[in-house]
């Protein structure tokens, strides 16, 4: 079989491939994620999870090289992960009871073979009613800095929500583990094969 490349350097979404598989390399891309005038967060985050593969496969042409990326949009606006403190505080208050879509796409490269499988979950997500002394206490027990939305739905961040619909409760995570699934099945991956 060939080697399996997470084409990342998100501890998040290294656990989240360990479920599927025990064997993989990481490889981060180093890609330009800067936006696009335009783009809506779904196309963007679908462009990111391809280039990231992309530019992983250009030295590894033989392996399954695994792009993924995640997007939030408000108000027709995309979201920015946030930078410090203070930039985490505003967007929590500025998300407080509103709905936000994220979007988790993955990709699935081999350029030798020039196999692409590409895939994106829309996970509806509803904020509580947060106040700033609430806020202020996540950011004081969490370290949402570099999480999209403020959100870490693995840890505290979930205590934030109202609601999240999605048909893969791992795409709010970072990746798409159901779609991944039936990628590596498609292309006869093996399941925590040695």
């Amino acid at each position: 079989m060939s080697k399996i490349i997470l084409a990342s350097s998100s501890i998040y979404r290294k656990e989240l491939l360990e479920r599927l598989i025990p064997n993989f390399e990481i490889i981060s891309p180093n890609i330009d994620e800067s936006l696009v005038e335009g783009e809506d967060a779904k196309a963007t985050s679908l462009r990111l999870a391809l280039l990231k593969a992309e530019r992983v496969s250009l030295e590894h042409k033989d392996a399954f090289v695994v792009g993924s990326d995640q997007t939030a949009q408000f108000s027709n606006t995309q979201i920015k992960k946030p930078n410090n403190y203070q930039d985490a505080l505003d967007q929590l208050l500025l998300l407080s009871g509103k709905v936000v879509f994220f979007y988790s796409a993955v990709c699935v490269l081999q350029s030798n073979s020039l196999i692409k499988h590409e895939a994106i979950e829309t996970i509806e997500v509803k904020y509580k009613n947060i106040t700033k002394s609430e806020a202020e206490l996540y950011l004081k027990y969490e370290n949402p800095l570099g999480c999209l939305g403020c959100l870490k739905s693995e840890g505290l961040g979930i205590s934030l929500l109202e609601y999240v619909n999605s048909s893969d409760p791992t795409a709010i995570i970072g990746m798409p583990l159901i779609s991944l699934s039936k990628i590596f099945n498609s292309l006869e991956i093996k399941f925590h094969a040695k």
